[in-house]
């Protein structure tokens, strides 16, 4: 697959960048996630997670979990779940229709960052499920070009306090306010907790 199309060549053409790109081509990018890549994608907490519906109008979702929930299963393939969210299901419906997908994760203490494109697949059946506290389905995404980026614009940003509300085992998770608003709390999914009237808030 290749990595530049005709609109990369003509910007790189404009900027006299087209050797450059070429060089890292050549160098840095590759369809496989070596030790330093596995170290760095599970080290993670979070990602951005790019997918297309079958038009090609796109999406960017941020996924979030503790360190680790992104798994390396081998030198071409990665796993990490879907948790509860709003419902909507953007990415896991564009995979269904488009399984090319782009990964961008980020150390904003160490400024490194990661891409990662690939072919995704979802399901609710995979051997990883369970070992995810409560998360509806696993993502795998099958590795075609991993590559660094320039780190020079990433801030230096603080981890100050991971998010409650990831599902942990033997905790239980919150519920988000958003699910106890008038607006939301009888459209909620039937087997969802916070449908439970005595968590219901009245709107302002």
């Amino acid at each position: 697959m290749a990595l530049f199309n005709e609109g990369s060549r003509q910007w790189q053409d404009r900027f006299d960048t087209r050797r450059l790109a070429d060089r890292i081509d050549e160098r840095l990018v590759t369809d496989r996630i070596d030790d330093s890549d596995r170290a760095f994608i599970e080290q993670r907490d979070m990602l951005f997670l790019s997918t297309a519906d079958a038009q090609g109008q796109p999406q960017c979702s941020y996924k979030g979990g503790d360190p680790g929930f992104v798994r390396v299963l081998d030198a071409r393939t990665i796993a990490f779940p879907s948790y509860d969210g709003n419902g909507m299901f953007l990415s896991l419906g564009n995979v269904a229709v488009n399984p090319h997908v782009g990964l961008l994760l980020i150390d904003f203490d160490g400024r490194r960052r990661l891409r990662l494109n690939g072919i995704a697949s979802v399901s609710v059946e995979d051997e990883l499920l369970s070992s995810y506290p409560g998360a509806q389905a696993v993502i795998r995404v099958e590795v075609t070009e991993v590559f660094p980026n320039c780190p020079r614009y990433i801030h230096r940003l603080v981890h100050a306090e991971a998010s409650p509300f990831v599902p942990r085992e033997g905790c239980e998770t919150p519920t988000p306010e958003w699910k106890r608003r008038s607006w939301s709390h009888d459209v909620l999914a039937a087997d969802d907790p916070a449908r439970d009237a005595a968590l219901l808030d009245v709107d302002d």
